[in-house]
């Protein structure tokens, strides 16, 4: 069964978001999609600065079996990228909520977090 972690929001293209601060959130694909995709080879992400909006394509994740889109679940802009990932994609494998986070990204406040799923939510939803 998937770990789904009770301290983060989901939504159902399965990324999570974990909440810093009142303006950073960092964001990665939850244990779900990363047992979907099987052994993660190469993850692309955006570089800091990039300004990204809810449901664009912020990168993709390239397993054995097929690649995947990221698509944000906030708005805002990048401002870190995990760069452990570019060398040791298979983290999000082995550790997807917290070696595996893929970007930090700065939000407006908290109108970002509507439209998001909880973690009973999310959990209701995958099983």
């Amino acid at each position: 069964m998937s770990q789904v972690q009770a301290n983060l929001f989901y939504t159902k293209e399965h990324e999570w978001v974990e909440k810093l601060s009142d303006t950073l959130v960092r964001i990665g694909i939850t244990d779900f999609a990363q047992d979907q995709l099987g052994d993660i080879v190469f993850v692309e992400l955006p570089k800091a600065g990039t300004a990204i909006s809810v449901e664009e394509s912020i990168g993709s994740v390239e397993s054995v079996k097929t690649v995947s889109d990221i698509f944000s679940p906030i708005t805002g802009k990048v401002s870190a990228v995990n760069e452990a990932l570019e060398s040791s994609p298979e983290l999000v494998n082995s550790s997807p909520y917290s070696e595996g986070w893929m970007v930090e990204v700065e939000v407006a406040g908290a109108e970002a977090f509507e439209g998001l799923l909880s973690a009973a939510e999310y959990e209701a939803y995958i099983n």
